[in-house]
């Protein structure tokens, strides 16, 4: 399966999808305004592809511009950096657009909740983002001293 009707790139005018091509936001560009679309911020945008970069090998590629796959472009445009990982990677291009794919998904389909007081409060004690403390209440089934205990033991072992 390849992502036949991958978008353009957001620079030249795709839709949301191609943010899964996009660099990290790191000047003003049209990325932000899609961004803004899907409702998520550069932080937060930035926290997903990193960790959908650890979940598969979109994360490798130490010698493309940002250091990983995961920021890379599409294959249409030309990239020596990226094709010379790929090809030492022994990935096609069919196996990085199906991972794209799904990293697309992953960036467009977030329904970003609105944080209540208690993810903002473990925010602030734990020095973490909103989405992350949101993540842990969730993960801990909405129970915040189960969360606290989560985050203190994190804390702990992050300390050593």
């Amino acid at each position: 399966m390849t992502w036949e009707d991958a978008p353009s790139h957001i620079c030249r005018g795709g839709d949301v999808r191609g943010l899964a091509f996009c660099c990290p936001p790191v000047k003003p560009c049209p990325v932000l305004n899609a961004l803004e679309a899907v409702n998520l911020t550069p932080q937060e945008y930035i926290e997903i592809k990193t960790e959908f970069g650890r979940q598969t090998r979109l994360g490798e590629g130490a010698g493309t511009c940002f250091g990983s796959l995961i920021w890379c472009c599409k294959p249409s445009k030309p990239c020596p950096l990226r094709d010379m990982t790929l090809r030492n990677m022994g990935m096609s291009h069919d196996e990085y657009l199906d991972l794209k794919k799904e990293l697309a998904e992953k960036l467009v389909g977030v329904k970003k909740p609105e944080p209540d007081a208690r993810a903002e409060a473990l925010a602030e004690t734990f020095n973490i983002s909103k989405l992350e403390a949101m993540k842990v209440l969730t993960d801990c089934d909405n129970d915040l001293r189960k969360a606290v205990s989560v985050l203190k033991a994190q804390s702990l072992e992050n300390s050593d």
